[in-house]
């Protein structure tokens, strides 16, 4: 039973989230804004290629030339920035002669058997480096991009050399690069089955440099970024760092245990000299954890890395580093987001090795001597002492290289700033797949925006708020953005600052959106203080992009609290409020839906009822509820007629929506209205002229006898009419409506009237059974209609 404990605490810790998070307020959107929103309002623009087939896998910004560069099956692009599909080049570029039949040949699929670019890197001031598979023939050639100003794109297809060991064979495989003084880090599985998985230096005038195939140093890592992070102003010290997730061998025989991982090398390390020739020397690695804090101790980890963004900051030694994490567990769902220092990181490599002493040991700190220098060190000024310097690894004793071999792992984790993730999502209906940061300057202080992508086509902008000392952090989705029109998993994501726009890839293209559009909050200084938008404030007049140190004044920002009553307090906060009453009719025990919709999901819905001279709350139950679109009658009664007020709560601010006056029509009406003769409507009907209703008087302008057209275009649909019918009776309605003829302005003042009847009902009965949900029991037709 001892072995099943820990599976057991995560399936309990789990379960533990998933009902924190149901329990509590779900942190939705402030702002949904559709594909269409996005393009009609000028904030997004598509590339699909000149054939719409792009198949994007690789991506590359270039803000020193203002070009976007782009990689896919067969293909290579240069777009310019202004707009992206303004001005584009393209190269053809397939596999080798040969390789494509070759690969076939091997078992492979013929839809991978092509030429996926997957590495796009600046080689020089006039040239790109571009790597693809080759049909798991991998190649690689240098492009001609021209200097800056110029749009030129060209390769010479009889320059092409092998790609092996700088990107995968397999087109699916993940990897991980970056480019640094002629050299390129790479992060791999470099053979064609997919299991030498290694850290490779090459290209440049040094020998090529690897890992040894050994699984205490890398256990079927999966890759997810490398980044080249100085330590000081000494080059020497430069390091390599690679983030990776792995098969974790301090779990023991645990075969589901995986651990996220950070590495690295020194970037001048060339091997020893006897013992690890062209074998890195300095590889060492850590543990990234990104828990969220449980009861008793026990934490409910995120395991799987996705994906990585370094926010370069002022200080080059010191970025912050944000990353995504995915659970793997099959009890739910769940993904977070953590960030980590560097300072964190540094102290975890500085501190003791993982030791263990043989197979039925406990892994535990290192307790003996550390051989000098320290493992994982690089050789520079500072490493050197008087009578022991070292020009290079080649110096290193060998004591060092073999404690380098037997200790890579570090004994102490790393942990995320403030012990504990900024953001958690738990049951989401889609997965979170890319990431990246932008700070942002706004009135009170800096924030960082996050933008992240997800496997159905939307980007979620989104801030983490920190109050006072707590370790409580507020997440506030601002906006969730339908960037492709149909949903495709968001593979690759850049961000311009200097541009403000970001570039999101997937294999349904690239799309270029605005970072922000502060015109879609509103036209009021409340609605753009509740956006809680960094890039945006009031001026005085209109929601526009906040600037600091702008001369201007009158600006009013409200990030923290999102809270107009203080921010507008001059303002005239009533033009809010909504002033036009509508008049809704509904028939006695059949289902009536009073319409109200609030412009933001986080708001919260109160409904109102005014009956003679008492207002009160409405009372919620089966019979009368409140759904996301409004509030659903399940069975209209006489005393349920009134004035029904629908206010939102935000932030503290409350505002008027709608007013709606139900009246309930009794049950006999309808059939009153159908007992009639052919000359048109009963006359208890006709006589009826109380309240909103309107006496009715036949045109008898409708002939049996008139021509197809003439028919169509007598066909009026009154609105007085679909007030009362419910969609049962809808076949009768064109009947009557044909028997009752009236001029030309009513007819073409209602023209089309049935069409949105209908639209109505269908929106009314998808949201009824949005709600109702799981009863068996189907209510009757509703009849209602808006005046």
């Amino acid at each position: 039973m001892r072995g099943f404990t820990p599976f057991f605490i995560n399936v309990f810790m789990l379960a533990l989230l998933v009902a924190t998070v149901s329990t509590t307020k779900i942190n939705v959107p402030r702002l949904r804004l559709s594909f269409k929103d996005l393009l009609s309002t000028n904030r997004s623009s598509i590339f699909s290629g000149y054939d719409g087939q792009l198949s994007l896998s690789a991506l590359f910004l270039d803000e020193y030339r203002d070009r976007l560069f782009l990689g896919g099956k067969d293909v290579l692009y240069s777009l310019m920035l202004s707009p992206i599909s303004s001005e584009s080049k393209e190269i053809y570029w397939p596999p080798l002669p040969g390789n494509r039949e070759d690969c076939i040949q091997t078992g492979k699929e013929q839809t991978e058997c092509a030429n996926f670019v997957r590495l796009l890197q600046p080689y020089n001031r006039t040239h790109l480096l571009a790597c693809g598979t080759g049909a798991f023939q991998p190649m690689c050639a240098f492009i001609s991009v021209g200097h800056r100003g110029e749009h030129v794109f060209t390769m010479d297809p009889k320059n092409v050399e092998s790609g092996r060991g700088k990107v995968p064979h397999d087109p699916n495989f993940p990897f991980a690069s970056t480019f640094s003084g002629g050299e390129l880090y790479t992060g791999l599985t470099a053979d064609f089955l997919g299991r030498d998985s290694v850290i490779i230096r090459s290209m440049g005038g040094r020998t090529t440099m690897r890992t040894e195939t050994d699984q205490k140093l890398l256990h079927n890592p999966k890759f997810v970024a490398a980044h080249l992070i100085p330590d000081n102003d000494d080059r020497d010290n430069d390091k390599v760092y690679f983030f990776f997730t792995e098969k974790a061998s301090e779990e023991g025989d645990r075969e589901e245990a995986i651990h996220a991982r950070v590495g690295r090398v020194c970037a001048n390390d060339i091997g020893g000299q006897r013992v690890l020739v062209h074998k890195w020397s300095t590889f060492i690695k850590a543990r990234l954890v990104c828990s969220v804090p449980g009861p008793h101790g026990i934490d409910t980890h995120f395991n799987q890395l996705e994906d990585v963004f370094l926010l370069r900051t002022k200080d080059v030694r010191n970025p912050i580093i944000y990353a995504i994490f995915s659970t793997i567990s099959n009890v739910f769902q769940g993904f977070a987001v953590c960030v980590y220092r560097m300072a964190d990181i540094r102290e975890a490599f500085n501190g003791p090795f993982a030791h263990k002493e043989g197979p039925n040991y406990q892994w535990g700190p290192y307790e003996g001597k550390v051989p000098y220098p320290r493992p994982g060190v690089c050789p520079s000024k500072i490493t050197n002492q008087p009578g022991r310097e070292f020009g290079s690894t080649k110096d290193f004793p060998d004591s060092v290289l073999h404690f380098a071999r037997s200790h890579p792992l570090m004994w102490r984790s790393v942990y995320p700033a403030l012990r504990q993730p900024v953001l958690v999502k738990a049951n989401i209906p889609y997965k979170l797949t890319q990431i990246v940061v932008d700070r942002v300057e706004a009135e009170d202080e800096q924030y960082d925006v996050i933008f992240i992508g997800t496997d159905v086509g939307k980007v979620l902008k989104v801030i983490a708020l920190h109050s006072g000392n707590s370790l409580e952090t507020e997440e506030v989705t601002l906006e969730e953005l339908q960037v492709f029109k149909a949903p495709t998993p968001i593979t690759s994501m850049e961000i311009s600052v200097k541009r403000q726009a970001l570039y999101v890839g997937s294999p349904a293209g690239v799309a270029q959106v605005k970072l922000h559009h502060c015109e879609t909050y509103g036209k009021v200084c409340a609605e753009c203080c509740l956006a809680r938008d960094p890039y945006c404030a009031w001026d005085g007049s209109s929601c526009t992009r906040f600037v600091p140190n702008s001369k201007r004044r009158y600006r009013r920002q409200d990030i923290r609290h999102g809270n107009p009553v203080l921010q507008c307090v001059d303002q005239n906060l009533s033009d809010l409020d909504v002033t036009e009453d509508k008049v809704v009719y509904g028939t006695e025990k059949n289902s009536t839906f009073l319409e109200c919709v609030p412009r933001s999901p986080q708001a919260a819905i109160t409904w109102l009822v005014q009956q003679e001279d008492r207002k009160e709350e409405v009372k919620l139950d089966d019979r009368v509820m409140s759904t996301e679109q409004g509030l659903l009658f399940r069975h209209l009664f006489r005393q349920d007629e009134g004035v029904y007020i629908c206010r939102s709560r935000e932030h503290g601010f409350t505002q008027t929506l709608a007013r709606i006056t139900l009246e309930v029509l009794q049950g006999d009406t309808v059939d009153e209205l159908m007992a009639r003769d052919n000359s048109g409507l009963s006359d208890t009907f006709k006589d009826r002229s109380a309240g909103s209703y309107r006496p009715w008087m036949p045109c008898n302008t409708y002939s049996r006898g008139g021509s197809p057209s003439q028919i169509g275009q007598s066909r009026t649909w009154f609105k007085d009419i679909m007030q009362l019918i419910g969609p049962s009776n809808l076949p009768h309605v064109e009947e009557y409506c044909e028997r009752m003829w009236c001029n030309d302005k009513i007819r073409r003042k209602h023209k089309g009237m049935l069409e949105k009847y209908r639209q109505a009902q269908e929106s009314a009965r998808k949201a009824r059974s949005k709600s109702s949900g799981e009863r068996n029991r189907t209510p009757r037709d509703l009849r209602t209609w808006e005046v």
